[in-house]
Order: structure tokens, then sequence, then C-alpha cells
């Protein structure tokens, strides 16, 4: 079967740098990066896609990272076998997560994102059709967005760590009470996930395993370029999970 990511991640080329040039993204791809380091307060106020180039930078970036981590999980776990029936991807950005453990599936499954930026849902629906899956997105309050039953996956990817502490207790309950499969992914780095050792205890007493994955990255020239450009080293993917196959 023929990788779909890198038709994917030339169509994204395609798309977002044709009103920008390469310095523009390097720069903004520098300043989202050091906004989710050193200045996450402003997560909240929508300053990650507050301007063309942040825009650019995260579905350029951050996207096809996110989909290579999180499709190097799902085959790791064994995570596609059974297919589920439907997965809901909540904070699902540009649509990544989501469309990389869907296509682990066979058949893959009718995906649902949900994220609080309209232009990131817009970006959700395009990948879903881009790579030739079933999906919607809508805007939405990804801790109260509806999970489905026995049958749906959901996965919160690089997501829980920007929610107040209110809105993050109130998702993990839910998540925990989810009869479907369940994948929550973090970075390594502890210090945007201060909350993650209760996260890991209460999955654990409810069935589910902890891990740390560090993945050899083969990344697109330009991906890698775009890497270099910004002072970053992507070299190998990097993160932490939580999974359940169902409760």
């Amino acid at each position: 079967m023929t990788d779909p990511f890198p038709a994917w991640f030339a169509a994204l080329e395609r798309r977002h740098m044709e009103a920008l040039e390469f310095r523009e993204v390097r720069k903004a791809l520098q300043a989202l990066s050091s906004l989710y380091v050193e200045r996450r307060a402003r997560l909240g106020e929508g300053a990650a896609l507050d301007s063309a180039g942040k825009r650019a930078a995260f579905a350029l970036f951050y996207g096809p990272l996110h989909f290579l981590v999180v499709r190097a999980i799902v085959r790791e776990l064994k995570a596609g076998v059974p297919a589920a029936r439907a997965i809901v991807d909540l904070g699902c950005g540009t649509g990544a997560a989501g469309a990389a453990w869907a296509l682990e599936c066979s058949p893959p499954p009718a995906t649902t994102g949900v994220d609080a930026s309209g232009w990131a849902t817009g970006e959700a629906r395009w990948t879903y059709g881009r790579l030739g899956l079933e999906g919607e997105a809508r805007r939405g309050d990804l801790s109260r967005a509806a999970l489905g039953g026995r049958e749906t996956a959901v996965v919160a990817a690089f997501t829980v760590n920007e929610l107040e502490t209110a809105a993050r207790d109130a998702l993990r309950a839910r998540l925990l009470a989810h009869p479907g499969p369940i994948l929550v992914v973090e970075p390594l780095a502890r210090g945007v996930s201060p909350w993650w050792d209760e996260w890991d205890a209460a999955f654990r007493e409810t069935g589910g395993r902890s891990d740390e994955w560090r993945f050899r990255a083969e990344l697109p020239a330009n991906l890698k370029l775009l890497d270099r450009a910004a002072g970053l080293d992507h070299s190998q993917l990097t993160a932490r999970s939580l999974f359940r196959t169902g409760a």
C-alpha cells in the first residue's frame, strides 16, 4: 500500500506556501515554538494561530509531525486492530492525529474532529478529504464533546496540556467513563504536563497503559529544512501516551 504521507505533505506545501515566502514561515515557526515553550499562558488567547505565518507554520510543521508520531504509536500499540467504527479527535487542529489513526484501520472509520478554532476545523476537513477519509470537523469545547459509544475510538493528541485545570479534570472523568478505545498523546517534557502522573495512575487503574516513545524520523526534505532553519531538531520523534482498548 502506498504511503499517503508524502503526497499529503506536498499538497500542504502547495496550499500554505503559495502566498508566503520560506523566511516568513521560518520566522513564524520560531515564534510558535517560543510560544509553546516559554509563553504558554497566551495559548488560551488563541495566540498560536493569530497570524497567517503562524497558521501556515502550524499546518506545515506541527501537523505533519503529529501525524507521524501518532501513526507510529498506533502501529506499536496495534491500535488499528480491530478497527473502530468511528474516531473522535479532540482538539483536532488540522486533523492529523485522527487521520493518522483512521488510516491504520481497515476499513478506515469516519472521523470527527472537534476544535475551538474555526480555521483549524476547516483545515481538518481539508485533511480528511485530501487523504480520502470520510470525516467532518466542527467548532466546540473538547471537554464537552460527544464521545460516542463502545465502537468509537477517541484521540486527544498534544491538546490536553492546553486546557485549564477544571476543563482538564472534566475531560479525564469523561474519558475514563468512555467504553471505547482511548489514546492520549503528549510531549515528553514534563514541564507542559505536570498533571501527567495523575492521569497515568487513573488510566492504569482502569486497565490502560502508559508509554514513552522515541522514533527515528525520516522527514521530507523541506520539512527537515524548515526544522533546521528554525533551530529545531526532530531527527527523533518523541512523545508519551496513555492508551486503553476499552472499558
